[in-house]
């Protein structure tokens, strides 16, 4: 590798970045939009667990039973948060407090679809849509989110949503696993769209999907983390990340989907924004669903019922054979992906955020070391690891990835493993790697990072019809263990002290390589961190069920250092005070 870097030093590397450097002269941002046909767009693999992502409803609570009146709630509070982003009334996150970061990503939140090409997709993003579209046991149904120039209040919502739960009509032929199309491989899709999608009955139906304000799915299985039954958290992260492969649209900005218990969540599409920005809304929408627009004691929404409204229309579909064939394939194929995902959600309720703390070390520093060792310990080897730091201080920033298996983190896990190392020696290599961690995300975070640099240099080559043998190296090697933190309280809308049962359990994605491991953390005020872990029931090297285990006992091995520090210094201060007691004594 060394050689290949000093080769491309030598030779191709200062015409390339002379191209970048004009390129950020005309650009507001070098990076974003190759990042985003090139990651996403250009991709022709299915999107389904390959790169959409989930989030996750409360943990602990359901604010009520009932299906349609938690749905009702939970999109009225998104057409609020959708109307403050259109008149600019959010304010602006800032990073430590004080540095105002970009808000481009929030502007496709709503009426966005990704559609897709032979070669590429595009985002398309339509202003102020009226509507939504509903799956409901294999139908689709157009809902009006308007009437006499206001929202539907959420008990009018409620009421269209008990609508099309009561409906007891059939799916029309090849009605049922219509979604399926979006599930599976680009091409086949973009062909039948082309092919049965583009006049009459079939193009208005799917022309309402593609410009519904989002699409929302109410699922006739219920979901949700139930500490009695065990798996369910599992069971509930897979429900939300591929379902049955036919209920969700996967190219809508994201799918709102509703359990008959109540509960909820979503299924995020990637090219048009990070998770933050979702997390942003979700974050809003559960504040005020809970907090502000409440439930009866029956649990319906609250506010008058208004039986007026005209009633939810059925799109209509008139899908001819060679179509019903190309979505079966679609939905085959779609199967197979979500069946071979082996996921395990891990609460970590030892400790948390708190004692981290007074250990004198950042929480994601700790993690980051944490996931090093249990890594090591399952797979008995070292890996490239990625972990994703935002870089929206800059305008239109997206992100940058910290290679957090760092030489510092080896040593770190090594003396772990180490029996003859000392608690002393240990920690300070924990302190090393901790450290060099923290200045790794620093310099991501402010543009210092080198991967996003690589990958425009490899573009400009590919632009320019160079092969460069040091770019494709390094752009090939496979990330076998993919993190991110889900951030937490980006607004601050709950005191989670005072409502320790309103937090939310984050979310997550699928795993990146073949033969590796996907997890999503986020750490939950100061005593709990949820892990959600995914891996390939395929690979015989990989569980996600152990992985779980090797990270609970990494975390509690990393604290344990600590503790024993602790109680050493304890001692000698001890020790200390019965020779000064003793000499005053004399």
């Amino acid at each position: 590798m060394e050689i290949l870097a000093n080769d491309f030093k030598d030779s191709k590397a200062a015409q390339l970045q002379r191209y970048l450097i004009l390129k950020s002269w005309w650009e507001t941002n070098y990076v974003s939009d190759w990042w985003e046909e090139y990651i996403y767009l250009r991709g022709r693999s299915p999107i389904m667990v390959n790169s959409n992502f989930y989030v996750m409803d409360l943990l602990y609570l359901t604010p009520t039973h009932r299906q349609a009146a938690r749905a009702g709630n939970v999109v009225h509070a998104m057409l609020q948060y959708r109307r403050k982003l259109e008149r600019g009334e959010h304010a602006p996150l800032r990073a430590l407090g004080t540095v105002p970061m970009c808000s481009t990503q929030m502007e496709r939140m709503f009426n966005t679809t990704r559609i897709p090409g032979i070669e590429t997709d595009i985002v398309q993003h339509l202003t102020d849509r009226k509507h939504l579209v509903v799956y409901h046991k294999g139908r689709f149904f157009q809902v009006w989110l308007y009437t006499g120039g206001r929202h539907l209040l959420p008990s009018e919502l409620e009421t269209q949503f008990q609508r099309i739960l009561n409906d007891t009509s059939e799916p029309q032929p090849g009605e049922l696993k219509l979604a399926a199309l979006t599930a599976g491989n680009r091409v086949p899709w973009a062909q039948a769209r082309i092919k049965y999608f583009n006049q009459g009955a079939n193009k208005a139906s799917l022309d309402a999907i593609e410009s519904a304000a989002f699409f929302l799915t109410l699922d006739d299985e219920s979901q949700g983390y139930d500490p009695a039954k065990s798996r369910s958290f599992d069971s509930y992260a897979k429900s939300l990340l591929h379902g049955k492969c036919y209920d969700r649209w996967f190219d809508k900005s994201f799918t709102l989907i509703s359990y008959p218990n109540g509960k909820m969540g979503i299924n995020a599409e990637h090219s048009w924004a990070d998770a933050p920005i979702v997390g942003h809304m979700w974050e809003y929408v559960l504040s005020t669903d809970c907090f502000h627009l409440g439930y009866t004691e029956e649990g319906h929404c609250k506010g008058d019922v208004n039986r007026g409204l005209p009633y939810p229309t059925r799109l209509q579909w008139q899908i001819p054979k060679e179509c019903q064939e190309v979505i079966e394939k679609s939905f085959i194929s779609a199967k197979q992906i979500a069946d071979d995902v082996d996921f395990h959600g891990c609460l970590f309720t030892e400790f948390g955020k708190g004692l981290i703390k007074k250990c004198r070390t950042s929480p994601d520093a700790f993690i980051q070391l944490a996931l090093q060792l249990a890594q090591f310990r399952d797979q008995g080897v070292f890996c490239l690891t990625y972990e994703s730091s935002m870089t929206r201080m800059f305008r239109d920033g997206r992100t940058e990835t910290v290679r957090s298996c760092t030489s510092e983190a080896v040593a770190f896990v090594r003396a772990m493993e180490d029996p003859s190392a000392t608690i002393a020696q240990r920690l300070a290599l924990f302190r090393r790697a901790a450290d060099k961690h923290q200045n790794m995300y620093r310099l991501a975070m402010t543009g210092d990072g080198i991967d996003r640099h690589l990958f425009c240099l490899y573009i400009v080559s590919k632009y320019l019809g160079f092969d460069s043998p040091f770019l494709e190296k390094v752009l090939s090697e496979p990330w076998k263990l993919s993190t991110s933190q889900t951030p937490q309280q980006q607004l601050n809308l709950v005191d989670i002290n005072k409502f320790p049962k309103y937090v939310g359990a984050g979310g997550g994605f699928g795993p990146v390589a073949d033969d590796g491991y996907g997890v999503s953390y986020i750490i939950v005020g100061e005593n709990l961190i949820t892990f959600h872990i995914s891996c390939k029931f395929s690979c015989p090297d990989t569980d996600s069920y152990r992985f779980g285990q090797h990270i609970w006992k990494a975390m509690h091995d990393i604290q344990a250092l600590f503790k024993l520090e602790n109680n050493k210094m304890t001692a000698g201060h001890v020790k200390n005070g019965h020779v000064e007691n003793g000499k005053k004594h004399q």
